[in-house]
């Protein structure tokens, strides 16, 4: 029979927190723990092996820390969604991060409920958004003076005024078909928009095209 459940790699140095998010997952029926590592050299090593589709890692470890776990993984195994659950609530970190490709961010104060969601939405649709996310964004946007974002592009990077109001309706967090509908366009069409910019961008997935917006000035 096939087993539907959600592989789940834990990355944490300190054993009493990693067997708390264990426990909690163990009791979800949808989950399974796969590996549980206590630096991220040791997930690395045995991330083949156990083939998780999301891991939960902590920032700060010894030997290898996530963000470099998260550097290396993502440029081997781009296809395995990664939670960063950290005690730092940096917008630095936040957005570092989600450039390199990981796919969510959570503090390590988040309500059991928030992150089992965050577990099944990585998995569903790439990203998530969480509080402390949105957060973030909105911090450094309210903080930002008001830009028009053509001028303040790259100059490497040409994104088309379709692209900046595609991209724009991304970060707000809002499906293909819903952008679709605001803009009159098929959803099929907006998909095809928002992977050249993030070819052009240089980005992995949704959550690093969103701090990329945010860096520059888009929204």
């Amino acid at each position: 029979m096939k087993n539907n459940k959600i592989r789940v790699a834990i990355a944490d140095d300190h054993a009493i927190f990693r067997r708390g998010i264990v426990s909690l997952l163990q009791n979800n029926d949808d989950f399974e723990v796969v590996l549980q590592a206590s630096n991220g050299q040791e997930l690395i090593d045995n991330v083949e092996a156990t083939r998780p589709e999301v891991i939960l890692m902590d920032l700060q470890m010894p030997v290898l820390d996530g963000i470099r776990a998260t550097q290396q993984i993502k440029a081997s195994f781009s296809h395995i969604k990664i939670i960063i659950i950290s005690m730092h609530d940096e917008s630095q970190f936040v957005s570092h991060l989600m450039e390199l490709g990981a796919n969510g961010y959570l503090l390590k104060d988040a309500d059991p409920d928030e992150v089992e969601n965050a577990i099944y939405t990585v998995n569903n649709e790439d990203y998530y958004y969480g509080k402390f996310l949105l957060k973030v964004m909105h911090n450094r946007m309210a903080n930002k003076p008001i830009r028009k974002a053509i001028p303040f592009l790259s100059a490497q990077i040409d994104l088309t005024e379709r692209e900046v109001e595609v991209l724009q309706l991304i970060c707000e967090g809002i499906t293909a078909v819903q952008i679709g509908e605001k803009i009159n366009l098929s959803s099929r069409t907006v998909e095809g928009h928002r992977n050249r910019i993030m070819e052009k961008t240089g980005t992995k997935n949704i959550a690093g095209l969103v701090a990329w917006a945010v860096r520059n000035g888009i929204v």
